[in-house]
């Protein structure tokens, strides 16, 4: 049984990205960062460059971009980058949720033992 991304050929992937194994060090993409297109796709671009544009009209994460192409996280984040680096696509990290400050949660534990 073959597994997509992992068992395509070395070529294809080496094609995909220019021969690039690694995207930049100040490169802002994990796998939770969500990804929206700043612009629709144009004639003559790269047909991986085209589908990740459709696929972020709205808010995407890295992962669920790499698993609807099919491809590794590590290629997929090389892509993202040349799209970033272009104007193409902006990136963002989800909200952190705020951690509640531990008085008030004694306050609450303690208010609902008297309950």
């Amino acid at each position: 049984m073959s597994r997509p991304g992992r068992d395509d050929s070395p070529d294809r992937l080496y094609t995909l990205t220019g021969g690039r194994s690694r995207s930049g060090p100040d490169n802002p993409f994990d796998l939770v960062t969500l990804v929206v297109a700043e612009c629709d796709p144009v004639p003559g671009m790269q047909s991986e460059h085209a589908a990740i544009l459709r696929l972020t009209e709205r808010p995407t994460a890295v992962v669920e971009i790499a698993a609807e192409l099919k491809l590794p996280v590590s290629i997929t984040r090389i892509l993202l980058s040349d799209l970033q680096a272009a104007g193409r696509v902006s990136a963002r990290h989800p909200r952190k949720a705020a951690v509640p400050d531990p008085d008030i949660l004694e306050q609450v534990l303690v208010g609902l033992r008297n309950l």
